[in-house]
């Protein structure tokens, strides 16, 4: 652990990794007390609702660690340093698919854990797309899976996709889209 640096705002880190850092904070209690509080300070993320031009959703099943397993999600990233969501989303749609997106709208933006991350997950929908190559990292094991929303419905009701950015995203997506 590096105990030694802190943060600009002088907060201590103490953890650094490659995507994240683990931060201590203060905050007053009721009783007026300092309490120590640990955050996860993360730079973002983006996820993305791709629509293929039949209408299926583009989902992709992903062997996620974490979890030991493959999980159904939508496209997903983290941002880069001081990189807009909008990039960060079209980056990600060819790395996981191959899929560029002609049209890419925001439809909201959410706080994936805020009670411990710091991070602001801003979600997308991607229409008018173009097929390619996709390129994904050295660790990805992507497969895209395109599902009608028919298919993502028996899904959720069966439990069968549980990543909340998905959830979210196919939520917001479905009610931009019109098909409440």
């Amino acid at each position: 652990m590096d105990q030694q640096n802190t943060t600009s705002e002088g907060e201590p880190i103490l953890l650094h990794s490659r995507i994240f850092d683990v931060v201590e904070r203060t905050q007053l209690g009721r009783s007026g007390k300092l309490l120590k509080r640990q955050i996860v300070r993360h730079p973002g993320a983006v996820g993305i609702v791709p629509i293929l031009p039949d209408g299926r959703v583009l989902l992709i099943n992903q062997y996620r660690i974490a979890f030991r397993k493959d999980i159904y999600e939508i496209p997903a990233g983290t941002r880069e340093p001081n990189e807009e969501p909008i990039i960060t989303a079209k980056r990600e749609m060819v790395e996981e698919t191959g899929y560029r997106c002609g049209k890419i709208e925001l439809l909201n933006s959410i706080y994936t854990s805020p009670g411990v991350l710091q991070e602001e997950l801003f979600l997308f929908l991607a229409t008018d797309l173009q097929k390619g190559e996709s390129a994904p990292e050295d660790g990805e094991r992507i497969e895209p899976t395109p599902k009608t929303w028919s298919e993502i419905d028996k899904m959720l009701e069966a439990g069968e996709i549980h990543d909340a950015k998905t959830i979210a995203g196919l939520f917001l997506a479905r009610r931009k889209l019109g098909l409440e």
